[in-house]
């Protein structure tokens, strides 16, 4: 055995250990879930914040939702004490990366071309300090798809688990990030009819107006410091990014695309990715 590598399992539960040991009584994949618990579920960088966003302002319209107000509206169950969850109103509609829960009943899953995420997490490590800015794309890409960044598992591996079991069972919704991006409008529907939300077109319309990517922008800007997530990244890296699909295009080496082609290639034609697209050298 070579004592250099460490194996994703081993990972994991450093991972685990380190954020337990930081943030003692923080919920995570210990938190006591409630049969009627919504959750909005994605791999990280797949668009899960923009989803808070959208469904709590179309909740919250009258005071509408902010990066300091929306652990009030859709908690992360990342940022909270178990205590203060157990303690809020029901139904919860919480926010979560985890792995595969057979516990959480009624689920809006998010996925994303695995290739925008490795780019756009690659960015946010970056910004926390986790990386530097000279950090080798294909060493990063390489452990990207080892699953070994974080304590979520691979791409694949969180996709796989979620749509094998879930997909098209009652209580699943599932939603691509592209077609958010597309069609704002019609996937905020589908979430508040997946719901039992009631809602007017008005409602949408403004819930999507409030929850623009520029406009999520200027309040990152004016709110990053009073917001945990962003309170130790660094200033000169936005959270909210580009927003938009096939940005990989222009960021990742050909090399690193064929690792992840790869690896999860079954995964991305089933969600309609088009695999074995080259960048012109």
């Amino acid at each position: 055995m070579n004592s250099g590598k460490i194996s994703n399992r081993i990972r994991y539960e450093l991972v685990q250990l380190g954020k337990r040991l930081q943030a003692p009584g923080v919920s995570g994949r210990e938190l006591a879930v409630f049969s009627d618990d919504v959750f909005i579920v994605s791999y990280p960088k797949s668009g899960n914040t923009w989803a808070r966003f959208l469904l709590g302002n179309l909740l919250h319209q009258d005071e509408g939702v902010t990066f300091t107000n929306i652990e009030q509206k859709i908690p992360d169950i990342y940022m909270n004490r178990s205590r203060l969850l157990e303690a809020f109103q029901r139904p919860r509609v919480l926010k979560s990366h985890e792995y595969l829960d057979p516990r959480y009943r009624k689920v809006i899953y998010i996925v994303r071309d695995p290739r925008d995420v490795a780019v756009s997490y690659y960015h946010y490590l970056i910004k926390m300090h986790e990386i530097d800015d000279n950090y080798p794309v294909e060493q990063y890409v390489q452990r990207f798809v080892e699953g070994s960044w974080d304590s979520y598992g691979s791409w694949g591996d969180h996709v796989g688990g979620w749509l094998g079991a879930r997909s098209e069972t009652d209580g699943f919704l599932l939603l691509q990030y592209e077609d958010m991006l597309d069609a704002p409008e019609d996937n905020l529907r589908a979430m508040s009819l997946f719901l039992e939300i009631d809602f007017t077109e008005q409602m949408i319309d403004q819930a999507v107006a409030v929850s623009s990517f520029k406009n999520m922008q200027k309040l990152e800007k004016k709110e990053s410091e009073y917001w945990s997530p962003l309170k130790s990244g660094r200033s000169d890296k936005p959270f909210v990014r580009q927003a938009k699909k096939g940005g990989w295009r222009d960021e990742l080496p050909n090399e690193s695309v064929d690792v992840i082609e790869r690896a999860w290639g079954s995964h991305m034609s089933r969600l309609g990715y088009e695999i074995g697209i080259k960048q012109e050298v």
